[in-house]
């Protein structure tokens, strides 16, 4: 029998992380606790362990694509298991689990064949999703009340709903936007979202593309627009992304299926990749994978 390792972000969940981590070492006293931020390289860790050794890992979103892309020219033999301990959780909620589940789900098949993200030149794989428009805004914000939570030693929760009500009615300003779903070109104006989606949540529970499967055999990704002139007519229909029951405003949202998708904004605008936010982009790439990738 093999060892069992540990591996938490102790900056998940705002820091609350590592309470979840306590509990997992009391249900597994002899497993072996590994902060992933002391681990300099995911790939190295994973390629000195025996194979019937087994990974935990405890974290959120953003922890999984770290690990993804440290990961990603791996041919990974481990079991790989996961507890998430994020602040969203969108993936774990996607595959049919809720937080602080029991780690008794293995991930491997979830990690392989993922989709590959480029912009301004640099590639990241995702696990979920990438939001470029308001969701990016939130992120970037979010950001920024956490900094500041942390400079005044306040253990105060982002409020994310609070900041997205305020994006809507004044603070962020819709794009316009050029989409390419396959080479065919979609052109839209008053764009408020245009995320890529790997799997049906992101932002913590909303639903975006309600018939997206992560495991499709085509690999394919999901793509959804969503635009609106008036601010309060917008503010209206948003909260049903939560329930993925703004598909029914036709006029309001598209959703695209595709193997390759190029969103472009007509001005600089944040963008978050699993929730890692990268600031004033202003077009990106996402390609599925495919079997020529093998």
């Amino acid at each position: 029998m093999g060892k069992k390792y540990i591996l938490y972000n102790s900056l998940a969940g705002n820091g609350k992380c590592m309470y979840d981590v306590q509990a997992l070492a009391d249900t597994y006293p002899d497993a072996i606790l590994k902060k992933m931020t002391e681990i300099a390289s995911y790939a190295e860790f994973m390629g000195s362990l025996a194979e019937d050794d087994e990974v935990i890992l405890c974290g959120g979103d953003g922890t999984l694509n770290i690990f993804v892309n440290d990961i990603k020219d791996m041919d990974v033999k481990n079991t790989i298991y996961y507890y998430a301990s994020g602040s969203g959780n969108d993936f774990a909620k996607d595959i049919g689990h809720n937080s602080h589940d029991t780690p008794d789900y293995q991930i491997n098949q979830y990690i392989q064949h993922l989709p590959e993200v480029t912009i301004n030149g640099k590639k990241w794989l995702f696990m979920n999703n990438v939001g470029f428009g308001i969701d990016g805004y939130c992120c970037e914000e979010g950001d920024r009340q956490r900094t500041k939570n942390e400079k005044t030693h306040k253990n105060k929760p982002v409020n994310y709903t609070a900041i997205a009500i305020k994006g809507l009615l004044y603070a962020f300003k819709p794009r316009n936007a050029v989409v390419k779903v396959d080479g065919v070109r979609h052109e839209y104006k008053n764009a408020w979202l245009v995320p890529t989606m790997n799997g049906r949540y992101y932002g913590g529970g909303m639903m975006a593309t309600p018939g997206q499967d992560r495991l499709n055999p085509e690999h394919t990704v999901s793509v959804m627009v969503f635009r609106g002139k008036g601010k309060l007519g917008t503010l209206m229909i948003f909260p049903s992304i939560f329930k993925g029951e703004h598909v029914k405003y036709e006029k309001h949202v598209d959703i695209f299926n595709a193997k390759e998708v190029e969103v472009e904004f007509d001005r600089p605008t944040p963008l978050q990749i699993d929730g890692e936010t990268i600031l004033g982009v202003t077009s990106y790439k996402v390609k599925a994978w495919s079997l020529d990738q093998k």
